[in-house]
C-alpha cells in the first residue's frame, strides 16, 4: 500500500510569518493542505479538508467546532505516523492546548509532520511513499 508524501514546511513560516503577511488568511490554507495531505497519504484517513477549515473558520460560532477539528486534525497526523511505521508522538490533547495559546497548534502540527517526511527522506510533493501498516 503506498500513499502520496506532503510537504515539509518550515514552522516558523508556518505559525507566525506566512499569518501575519497574510493577515492570517495564510492559516486556513494550511490548515486545508494539512488536511488533504492526511487524506491522501493513507486512505483510510478519512477527512474533508474543506470541512475541517469550516469548522475553524466560521465554527467559533457555536464555539465547540474550531476545538473537535483541532483535535481532530491531531488524532490524523497520529494516525499518519502510525502509517508510516513510526511510534505515533502527536498528542491531539497537546495540539488541543496549544491552539489555546496563540495558535500553537500549527507550529507543534508541522512538526510533527515533517518528521513523518524526514523519516522518507523528505520526498517531493505528491510523492508516492511506501506505507508500513
Amino acid at each position: 500500500m503506498t500513499g502520496r508524501a506532503g510537504k515539509p514546511r518550515n514552522i516558523l513560516l508556518v505559525w507566525l510569518i506566512w499569518p501575519l503577511i497574510t493577515l492570517g488568511v495564510y492559516h486556513f490554507v494550511w490548515y486545508y493542505k494539512v488536511n488533504r495531505e492526511a487524506r491522501d497519504f493513507d486512505q483510510r484517513i478519512e477527512v474533508n479538508p474543506a470541512y475541517a477549515v469550516l469548522a475553524v473558520l466560521v465554527g467559533w460560532l457555536v464555539i465547540v467546532p474550531p476545538f473537535v477539528s483541532v483535535y481532530n486534525t491531531g488524532q490524523r497526523i497520529a494516525e499518519m505516523q502510525k502509517s508510516a511505521g513510526m511510534q505515533p508522538s502527536c498528542n491531539p490533547w497537546i495540539g488541543l492546548i496549544l491552539m489555546i495559546i496563540a495558535g500553537l497548534h500549527a507550529l507543534y502540527y508541522q512538526h510533527e509532520l515533517n518528521q513523518i517526511w524526514t523519516r522518507y527522506r523528505n520526498p517531493a510533493e505528491g510523492q508516492q511513499v511506501p506505507l508500513a501498516v
